[in-house]
C-alpha cells in the first residue's frame, strides 16, 4: 500500500508538474502579448500625438489661410471699389465728351451747312496753243493746274420784297437813309421799307493739281504670287513698247491693297498709258489691270468774307395789292425818277407772297465789311 501510494503520488506530482509547464508558457505567452499590447499602445499614443500635432498645425494653417483670405477679399473689394468709383469717373467724363462731341458735331454741321458752296461747274472746251518755254526745259517736271474758285454772294428774296440795283452807288445810298418810301398804284399807295443787304458768308480759293509726267497708279492686281516676283513681272509687262510701254525705273506694289505704283524713266509713257485707263499685265496668265495718272492736289488761299452789295438794295413789307409784273413796273417807275431819290436802273426783282427766290451778285458788286 505504501509503494501504491508514493506512485499515486508521483504521478499526480508528474501531472502537476506538467500543468506547471503549460501554465509557465501559458504565462510567458500572455506577458508576450501584453508587451506587444503595450508596444501597440505606445506606437498608438504615438500616432495619436502625431495626429494632434498635425490636426493642430492644420487648424493654425487653416486659420492663417482665413486670415490671409479675408485680407485678400478685403483688398478686393476695396479694388473693386475704386475701380467702380474709376468707372463712374469716366462713365461721367464720356458722358460729358459726347455732349460736347454733339455740340461740336452740330457747330461743324452749321458752319459746313454755312459755308457748303452748292455750284454746277460748267463743261468748257479748252485748247491748246503752245507750251510755255520754263516748262519746256524740264519735261520730268509735273503738270500743274491752278483753278481759283469763287463763291457767289447769295442773299435769299421772299415774299413781298424786292431787290433793285442801281446804276449808280450814290442813289442805292441815299435811298437807304429814308425810313419809309410811299409808292403811287393807280388809286393806291404803298408804303415800303429800303434795307441794307448782308450777304451770307462766301468763300474763294485754289485748287493747285499737280499730275506727275513719270509715275502710273495701278490697281484690281490679282495675289498670285508672292511680292518680289510680281514686281518683276509687273516691270517686265509695263517695260513692252509693243504695250504702250517703256523703261521702268522703279516699281512699287501693295499685295494688301492689290496696288501699285510704276515709275517710268522717261516722261510721256504715263500720260498715254493713263489715258486708256487699263493694260494687259502677264501674270500665271494675262489679266487686265487698271491703270490712272497719279496726281496731288493742295488747297491753297482759302479766304471767307461778307459784305453789302454797293449799288442794290432790298425792298421790303411790299403787299400784293396789284399782279406781280404790274407791282413792279410801279416800284421801277418810282425809284427811276429823280425827285424821289432815285436813280437809273440797272435790274429790278419783285417776289410775291407766298415765293422765295435766290438771287446772286457778282463778286465786283459787294463792298467787304469786317465779320
Amino acid at each position: 500500500m505504501m509503494d501504491g501510494g508514493l506512485e499515486e503520488g508521483g504521478s499526480q506530482f508528474e501531472e502537476a508538474k506538467k500543468e506547471l509547464e503549460t501554465w509557465k508558457i501559458k504565462a510567458e505567452k500572455a506577458d508576450d502579448v501584453k508587451a506587444r499590447l503595450i508596444l501597440e499602445k505606445l506606437e498608438q499614443d504615438e500616432a495619436k500625438m502625431k495626429a494632434q500635432q498635425e490636426m493642430v498645425a492644420c487648424a493654425k494653417k487653416q486659420e492663417e489661410c482665413q486670415n490671409k483670405f479675408k485680407q485678400s477679399m478685403k483688398a478686393l473689394q476695396n479694388e473693386s471699389l475704386t475701380f467702380d468709383k474709376r468707372r463712374q469717373d469716366l462713365l461721367g467724363k464720356l458722358r460729358r465728351c459726347k455732349a460736347e462731341l454733339e455740340a461740336k458735331r452740330a457747330k461743324s454741321a452749321q458752319l459746313k451747312q454755312k459755308f457748303k458752296i452748292h455750284a454746277q461747274i460748267p463743261d468748257t472746251e479748252v485748247e491748246f496753243r503752245a507750251q510755255i518755254e520754263e516748262e519746256r526745259e524740264d519735261d520730268s517736271q509735273s503738270i500743274r493746274g491752278v483753278f481759283a474758285i469763287s463763291q457767289r454772294p447769295t442773299v435769299l428774296l421772299g415774299g413781298g420784297q424786292a431787290l433793285i440795283t442801281f446804276e449808280e452807288e450814290k442813289v442805292a445810298s441815299q435811298l437807304l437813309k429814308i425810313a419809309k418810301c410811299s409808292v403811287s398804284c393807280d388809286n393806291i399807295t404803298l408804303d415800303v421799307t429800303p434795307k441794307t443787304i448782308t450777304m451770307d458768308p462766301a468763300v474763294k480759293f485754289e485748287v493747285q493739281l499737280d499730275v506727275s509726267r513719270r509715275e502710273l497708279k495701278v490697281s484690281n492686281i490679282p495675289l498670285s504670287m508672292p511680292e518680289d516676283r510680281m514686281k518683276d513681272r509687273l516691270e517686265m509687262s509695263f517695260s513692252r513698247p509693243s504695250r504702250g510701254g517703256g523703261e521702268v525705273e522703279s516699281v512699287e506694289y501693295d499685295k494688301n491693297t492689290g496696288k501699285g505704283q510704276i515709275t517710268f524713266l522717261h516722261p510721256g509713257v504715263a500720260k498715254s498709258l493713263a489715258m486708256k485707263g487699263k493694260y494687259h499685265v502677264d501674270l500665271d496668265s494675262r489679266v487686265t489691270v487698271k491703270v490712272g495718272p497719279i496726281y496731288k492736289y493742295q488747297l491753297c488761299k482759302f479766304q471767307t468774307f461778307c459784305g453789302s452789295p454797293k449799288r442794290t438794295i432790298l425792298l421790303d413789307g411790299i403787299k400784293d395789292l396789284e399782279d406781280e409784273e404790274a407791282l413792279q413796273d410801279y416800284l421801277e417807275i418810282h425809284f427811276q425818277k429823280p425827285n424821289n431819290y432815285g436813280g437809273e436802273i440797272d435790274s429790278i426783282k419783285y417776289v410775291s407772297r407766298g415765293t422765295v427766290l435766290q438771287a446772286f451778285f457778282l463778286c465786283e458788286d459787294m463792298a467787304e465789311i469786317d465779320n
